[in-house]
C-alpha cells in the first residue's frame, strides 16, 4: 500500500528536519552573541601633538583595521603619550595595566622599562626598541621568554661589516678605537658585534667612552696619535 509508505517517509524527512533544526540552535544562537570586546593599550614614546607620534598612530589602527580589528567594534584602543617624560611613562604604564588589556604595546625603550615594572602577566609587544636583550626586556632574541616580545630597531650583525670594511679600505689597519655613548642602548649590542669580528680580522680594539663633545675633542687626539682608526657608535635620538 503506497500511503502507509508515504506516510513513514514523510514522518521519517520531518524527523531529520527536527533534529537538524535542534542541532542548529545552539550554533544559531552562538553566532547571534556578539564576540568579546578585545582591549589592546598603547604606550607611546611621542607627544600627543607629535605629527610622528599621531603619523605612527594611525598606521597602527589602519594595519589593526585591515587585518579585521576595528577600534569601537571588536577591540578597544587605549592610547597614552609618554612625551618623553618618565613620570607619564610609569604613570601611563600603571594606568593602561588597570584596564586589563590582552595585550599592551610600548614605543621605544623607556616606555618597555615602565610596562615591565608595571606588570609581569600582561603580554607586552614593543617595537622601535635598541636593545632589548642587553635592556633585559627578552633573553634573547629568538626566545624571549617571559611576556614581552617585539621588534629590535637594528640588527647588530651589521656592526661587525662596519669593522670588516674599514679592514677591506685600509688593509694595514692592526688598532681600532671604539668611539661610543655608553650611554647609548644601542651601544652595547653594536660594540658586542664589533667585538666579536676583530680577532678574525686581526684588529686590536679600544673602547673610547664619550658622552659630549668635550670627550670627544679629549678622544681624538689619543687615536691619532696612535695612528688608530675611529668607528663612532654615538647616536643622539630623540626617544630612546
Amino acid at each position: 500500500m503506497p500511503f502507509p509508505k508515504l506516510g513513514v517517509e514523510m514522518r521519517r524527512r520531518e524527523f531529520i528536519t527536527l533534529v537538524g533544526a535542534a542541532a542548529a540552535c545552539p550554533l544559531t544562537a552562538r553566532a547571534q552573541q556578539p564576540e568579546r570586546m578585545r582591549r589592546v593599550g598603547l604606550l607611546l614614546s611621542d607627544a600627543a601633538e607629535d605629527s610622528e607620534g599621531k603619523a605612527r598612530l594611525a598606521a597602527f589602527v589602519q594595519a589593526l583595521q585591515q587585518l579585521g580589528w576595528t577600534d569601537g567594534i571588536n577591540v578597544l584602543i587605549d592610547t597614552r603619550w609618554g612625551a618623553a617624560d618618565t613620570g607619564r611613562y610609569s604613570r601611563h604604564a600603571t594606568e593602561l595595566v588597570a584596564l586589563a588589556p590582552d595585550v599592551i604595546v610600548g614605543t621605544a625603550t623607556p616606555t618597555v622599562a615602565a610596562l615591565q615594572q608595571a606588570t609581569r602577566t600582561v603580554p607586552i609587544v614593543f617595537a622601535g626598541v635598541i636593545d632589548p636583550v642587553g635592556a633585559g626586556f627578552v633573553a634573547n632574541l629568538a626566545q624571549p621568554g617571559g611576556n614581552t616580545t617585539g621588534f629590535a630597531l637594528y640588527e647588530y650583525g651589521i656592526s661587525g661589516k662596519w669593522l670588516a670594511l674599514l679592514k677591506e679600505i685600509a688593509p694595514n689597519v692592526t688598532r681600532a678605537a671604539i668611539v661610543r655613548d655608553p650611554s647609548n642602548a644601542s651601544g652595547t649590542g653594536q660594540l658586542g658585534a664589533i667585538q666579536a669580528v676583530a680577532p678574525s680580522l686581526g684588529i686590536e680594539l679600544t673602547p673610547l667612552d664619550v658622552r659630549d663633545e668635550s670627550e670627544l675633542e679629549r678622544a681624538s687626539p689619543y687615536s691619532r696619535v696612535d695612528q688608530m682608526a675611529e668607528l663612532s657608535l654615538r647616536r643622539v635620538q630623540r626617544h630612546e
